[in-house]
């Protein structure tokens, strides 16, 4: 009985290890919650450009939502999708739950593109895909996000990452999105 729990203990713990971002070699390895609690495999979106952007419904960047609304009306046909993923780290800028956060981002902004569940980007319960992207595209003072609204493109074949401080609007980012999508 011993041998058996200890090689059950043992292989949960493979498991276990097997799951964390640092054996994560690409964003399709990810499957984050989307707004509703669904779990939102990343592989689907291989042959795609990503921009994934840690947002906030009352920071300073907030109106940064209707520019990339308009970046993911425009190329969304030629394989653009951004994830918005909602985050409360930065001076309590997103206090609501995920489903006011929602209904704030399509009343305000017309917010199409999705929208997945409230996370922490950096500290001990950081999301694995931040984590992942911190640790591939590194920021100017390392790899912690420093605010809402820092923006990460990825490349159709998810290796070339860059990342953009929250100061970077969206529309300073199209030529790299329109080259991403060649």
């Amino acid at each position: 009985m011993k041998k058996l729990i200890v090689a059950m203990l043992l292989m949960f713990s493979i498991t276990a290890v097997a799951q964390s971002p640092k054996d994560m070699t690409t964003i399709y390895d990810f499957k984050p919650l989307n707004n509703k609690g669904v779990e939102t495999d990343l592989a689907q979106y291989k042959g795609k450009v990503l921009m994934i952007v840690n947002t906030a419904s009352k920071c300073g960047f907030t109106p940064q939502y209707k520019g990339l609304e308009a970046l993911y009306q425009k190329y969304k046909d030629q394989g653009l999708v951004i994830l918005g993923f909602p985050c409360d780290q930065f001076a309590h800028q997103e206090p609501g739950d995920d489903a006011a956060i929602a209904q704030f981002c399509e009343l305000n902004y017309g917010v199409t593109f999705p929208l997945m569940k409230k996370i922490d980007v950096n500290g001990d319960n950081a999301a694995p895909v931040f984590v992942y992207l911190k640790n591939a595209a590194k920021g100017t003072f390392g790899n912690a996000i420093k605010w809402n609204f820092t923006k990460f493109l990825i490349s159709r074949d998810g290796t070339a990452i860059k990342r953009y401080a929250p100061t970077v609007t969206p529309e300073k980012i199209e030529d790299d999105i329109v080259s991403f999508l060649k």
